[in-house]
């Protein structure tokens, strides 16, 4: 049975909201076991008791950067830890070692007593070490706590995180069920409470120095004078810079996301604020006894797109949405998109396939502009054919898309290159040619392409197959029968083996093979549609 951890100062339990959390115990998924055990274990909780809550991996699939104050440290707050329990996604990595980092930094462990209660499923998903951690706290001297609850982890799962309660003097305890995760919670969320101190003697009066504050730095963030930034899922990085000598900004000292309540060392920094493509840079200066409060104004917008290949189309979550500015904005999202930026003028360049649309916009200070961008696609799907209902279905036929519009040699621009039966082309409204090669045949159809229209075309090679062998020969080569005014017949087919099988236009062939550098002919006849075999004896 774990002992009860006497968690002084103040608490912040670190919850894994990894996609993990999904798997079962005794056919219940963990996260329901850990928002009970949670919600009954913080009932019994003393009033009085200072405790938060950090979350990872529960709002992005993909992201080690997922890490959020979700209740900030404070009296009274057992039932709002236990109510953004129950709401809280499980969906992402495990950067337990950030976490449990932020968490101390969140309780300005470097100045007064604090621990932390790590609750994990799974391991380290995010290059942290978590050993690493918790002998950089201990050997700095930071008079921090960290206790470890490792639910449903195997024993060599555990010694990985076991590192990070031990190296700081708290528990590793291991939980496979509700009982037991009640059990560890208990122990290491509730507090025993330590003896009285025997009173000392009233020290020597000193002079009265100012209160110092639990946290002295609250920024907040508008778009514009009176406009606040929309409740969405894009992040506002808070990054805290030394000032150079010369008034340039100098290094990072630290980066805090989304709502701030922290503790900075006093002094004179440079605040940049970055809210996706919007940067705004600004002079702070914090005391130890005074809450800094600014509110940054971005002069910034919103920018919401739909790509839609018509009006009526359904919005497509392929489509590439670029934006770019002469300020040297450069930026790209796909599906619908949502940009914050900084007010000014900006090319939208939307992109379905081949299908291309550009834009421009203007931007004001606090615009929420959301609407349809429309590329104006059609479809069109390019199938080859021997001769009328004969499929080119089983090669890897070339299929090629020209302008129809002729260039002044005569020729057509070329577009794009697929191959294989069923090739798929979104396109810009307008005519096209559609060219399908296949060995010695080729064959081109005109078709037209409409936005929000699928069309299906079809190429017709009037075409047969032969099938040629030639017993141990070392080349063969093919040839149409019939030569030109020079005399020189067109060659349709060359070949290192002894065996060719090859689609050509109907007509009459002349087939020579080589063994050990003497040439042999046979004749053939293609008929479209239909497959011919010879051999050159």
């Amino acid at each position: 049975m774990p002992h009860l951890a006497t968690a002084e100062g103040r608490t912040i339990i670190v919850l894994d909201g990894s996609g993990s959390m999904w798997g079962q115990i005794d056919g219940r998924p963990k996260l329901e076991i850990a928002r009970e055990a949670l919600a009954e274990v913080l009932k019994n909780i003393p009033a009085d008791t200072e405790l938060g809550l950090i979350a990872y991996g529960h709002r992005d699939k993909g992201s080690c950067d997922d890490i959020e104050t979700v209740v900030a440290p404070a009296k009274g707050t057992a039932q709002a830890i236990s109510d953004a329990a129950a709401k809280m996604q499980f969906l992402g990595k495990t950067p337990l070692t950030e976490a449990v980092r932020r968490a101390a930094a969140e309780l300005h462990s470097t100045e007064e007593k604090a621990t932390v209660v790590l609750i994990t499923d799974g391991i380290e998903t995010c290059q942290g070490d978590p050993c690493a951690l918790a002998q950089e706290l201990e050997s700095s001297g930071v008079d921090f706590t960290a206790h470890v609850v490792g639910f449903g982890l195997t024993k060599d799962e555990g010694k990985q995180v076991a590192c990070l309660a031990e190296d700081t003097g708290g528990q590793y305890i291991t939980a496979d069920d509700l009982d037991s995760l009640k059990v560890a919670l208990q122990a290491t969320v509730i507090a025993a409470p330590e003896p009285a101190p025997a009173p000392e003697p009233a020290p020597a009066q000193e002079p009265a120095k100012p209160a110092q504050l639990d946290l002295n730095f609250l920024p907040t963030l508008v778009l514009a004078p009176g406009v606040k930034k929309p409740d969405d899922s894009t992040d506002i990085a808070w990054e805290i810079h030394a000032k150079n000598a010369d008034g340039t900004t100098g290094d990072r000292i630290t980066t805090e996301y989304n709502t701030v309540k922290s503790f900075i060392e006093p002094g004179d920094y440079r605040l940049v604020t970055i809210l996706d493509q919007a940067v705004q840079e600004s002079d702070i200066t914090l005391t130890a006894d005074k809450l800094s409060a600014p509110e940054i104004v971005m002069n910034a917008a919103r920018l919401i797109l739909h790509p839609k290949p018509d009006a009526a189309g359904e919005e497509s979550k392929d489509a590439s949405v670029n934006i770019t500015s002469t300020s040297a904005i450069d930026t790209t999202n796909y599906g619908p998109s949502r940009f914050y930026l900084p007010a000014g003028d900006y090319t939208i360049n939307g992109t379905m396939g081949q299908a291309k649309v550009t834009e421009t916009i203007t931007l004001k200070p606090g615009d929420l502009v959301e609407r349809d961008l429309i590329i104006g696609s059609g479809l069109a799907v390019v199938d080859g054919y021997y001769v009328e209902g004969l499929l080119m279905e089983n090669t890897q036929h070339s299929v090629e898309i020209l302008s129809a519009k002729q260039a002044l040699d005569g020729s057509h621009n070329s577009i794009t290159t697929s191959y294989g039966p069923g090739a798929k082309f979104e396109l810009s409204p307008g005519d096209y040619i559609a060219r399908v090669s296949e060995g010695g045949a080729i064959a081109e159809t005109p078709f037209t392409v409409k936005a929000g229209e699928r069309v299906n075309v079809s190429v017709i090679l009037q075409a047969g197959v032969l099938a040629v062998t030639a017993p141990g020969a070392s080349e063969i080569g093919i040839f149409k029968a019939k030569a030109d005014l020079a005399g020189n017949r067109t060659q349709m087919s060359f070949n290192y083996a002894d065996t060719v099988t090859i689609a050509l236009p109907e007509g009459d062939y002349v087939i020579e093979a080589v063994r050990d550098g003497v040439k042999a002919e046979a004749t053939a006849k293609v008929t479209k549609g239909e497959r011919t075999e010879t051999t050159v004896p």
